[in-house]
């Protein structure tokens, strides 16, 4: 029996209203206020076409900015992805182990990006952190982590790559669960070491979880904000003032709501030029089946 021809559309309903109410309609909105000069205190808009999108391009803070969230984004996805994939290699060698430590490493994902960065506070603290408390104790002098605009970035990138990290290990242990065990031991037997077998069997299995891994990566690395306004509030000097960050100056301290739109245009340009460099260039060296 066929079903009937609007069923689709009933099924859908619920989904296609919350998408609108949530998604669509802000994004609408968005595009919108772009193009307008937002009066702060009366809230009257004014239309002022593509000057607030000439504004940003013209701006060396804003590209300063740009610079900053790629620099952030290296930073953190690239050690994410390659500390997890050999956390997440070392708990399958170990599957008495994996349940208790895959607890572990999930736990940082579960809390709060606020209770995470008030916890690297108290260990960046330059006199009373833990943390240069053991460089000073093997010789070596501890820098100001949050203070110096040389050293904020990389403080804020340890603390994301911390609290990120278990996610990227729970989908690398799922697919390293996919990995036949005959493959590895028929590799094993025609005499492979342990590096070919990673190269030559494992990654090419790995090789989805991986893209997806690297897509989501990136996308929640320019996203990030909580641990940037809380750890440096986008300083020192600038040093850690992402294109988020800088969004959220511009709508809620500087009360720019036409120029804060424009950034989220671009933002969002970003990350779907990123996705589709990704989807077309690295996704041909994904192998399925």
């Amino acid at each position: 029996m066929k079903p009937a021809p609007g069923l689709a559309w009933v099924l859908l309903s619920p989904t296609i209203l919350i998408l609108s109410v949530f998604v669509f309609y802000p994004a609408f909105q968005s595009f919108y206020l772009s193009m307008q000069d937002v009066d702060p205190f009366s809230r009257l808009t004014y239309f002022v076409g593509l000057e607030n999108y000439q504004s940003l391009v013209t701006s060396p803070e804003y590209w300063q900015s740009v610079r900053t969230s790629f620099v952030f984004m290296a930073l953190t996805v690239i050690p994410s992805i390659i500390l997890s994939l050999f956390i997440a290699m070392g708990l399958d060698a170990n599957p008495y182990l994996r349940s208790f430590f895959r607890t572990i490493f999930l736990m940082p994902v579960s809390i709060s990006s606020a209770m995470a960065a008030m916890l690297w506070i108290f260990l960046y603290n330059p006199t009373a952190g833990y943390l240069n408390y053991i460089l000073e104790m093997i010789g070596l002098t501890g820098p100001n982590w949050l203070g110096s605009p040389r050293w904020a970035m990389v403080a804020v990138s340890i603390a994301t790559v911390w609290k990120e990290i278990g996610f990227n290990v729970i989908f690398f242990i799922a697919g390293l669960s996919s990995v036949p065990v005959e493959l590895k031991e028929a590799a094993w037997m025609d005499g492979a070491n342990a590096l070919q077998r990673f190269r030559y069997v494992i990654l090419p299995i790995l090789s989805p979880t991986i893209f997806f891994v690297t897509v989501v990566s990136i996308i929640n690395s320019f996203q990030s904000f909580g641990q940037i306004h809380i750890l440096t509030g986008g300083g020192p000097a600038g040093a850690t003032d992402t294109l988020v960050y800088r969004l959220y100056q511009d709508a809620f301290v500087n009360f720019q709501s036409g120029l804060a739109s424009a950034e989220a245009m671009f933002l969002f340009l970003i990350l779907m030029v990123a996705t589709i460099f990704q989807f077309r260039f690295a996704k041909a060296r994904v192998h399925y089946g």
